[in-house]
């Protein structure tokens, strides 16, 4: 069977995109693994399907590259701009992803707004945050994070008991200025640090606040830069945080035909 695809990329995170729409493409867990290898396949941190939704614009079915499911930021900003590509959706789109429906508007600079959903669940793990924007993560404040272990520290923490039997995210995040952070990720589903994550830096950005950055933070990535905008608790306190905003550039890197 033969698949066209997409291969996207947003601040560095790399994906294989399918249109499904019409249903026809059935992937096992191996062949999405296989998909995303590096070295046999097309090579991506995660794999996605847009499929038809009875009331919204479209479905999107995100998988790591190990297979597994979870929201992905970037990777959802990636297939809003692939749907307006392929004429599902123009200036705005609403789609359901893994953690519920989504809206997304774009501009004429490859630029796509997601809004998360609100972000209720925070905790504080000593000096660090667990924080869940869709996709569970520890957020660590660092300095010199350039130069910081993220693989060998992420991996560390990511299969810590605590954290069983899902495991998390990682993110080490050091401020730069007033408003900005710098943040590395080391990513759960891929096992490896990627370039830029986006529900990574959004929880990221949610915990900088809580060292009186305010929002939008600009957020500086290995793969590119990003702002997150969202409205603090209305006592300055715990949570919901609402109106949560990603906001970034994707870009399609180039199209093929995969042999399944």
């Amino acid at each position: 069977m033969k698949i066209q695809f997409q291969k996207y990329q947003a601040t560095g995170n790399d994906f294989v995109l399918i249109d499904n729409r019409s249903g026809a493409v059935q992937l096992t867990l191996d062949q999405i693994r296989h998909i995303c290898n590096r070295r046999l396949g097309v090579g991506a941190d995660g794999l996605m399907l847009i499929e038809s939704h009875p009331s919204e614009d479209f479905r999107l079915q995100y998988f790591n590259s190990d297979g597994s499911q979870s929201l992905c930021g970037n990777g959802s900003r990636a297939a809003v701009h692939m749907a307006a590509s392929l004429g599902i959706v123009k200036d705005t789109a609403r789609f359901e992803a893994f953690d519920g429906v989504h809206e997304a508007s774009l501009t004429g600079d490859n630029t796509v707004r997601l809004k998360m959903a609100d972000v209720g669940r925070i905790e504080r793990i000593g000096g660090d945050f667990f924080i869940d924007t869709g996709s569970p993560h520890y957020v660590k404040f660092v300095t010199r994070v350039r130069e910081y272990p993220v693989v060998d520290e992420g991996r560390r923490i990511r299969y810590d008991a605590q954290f069983a039997p899902g495991g998390t995210n990682v993110n080490f995040v050091e401020i730069v200025d007033d408003n900005s952070i710098f943040v590395r990720t080391y990513e759960r589903g891929v096992e490896d640090e990627t370039l830029s994550c986006g529900t990574g830096v959004t929880a990221a950005a949610i915990a900088a606040s809580y060292k009186a950055l305010q929002s939008p933070i600009a957020v500086a990535t290995l793969g590119g830069h990003l702002s997150v905008e969202f409205s603090p608790p209305p006592d300055g306190l715990g949570a919901p945080f609402s109106d949560v905003y990603l906001i970034g550039p994707a870009r399609s890197v180039f199209t093929g035909q995969l042999e399944i």
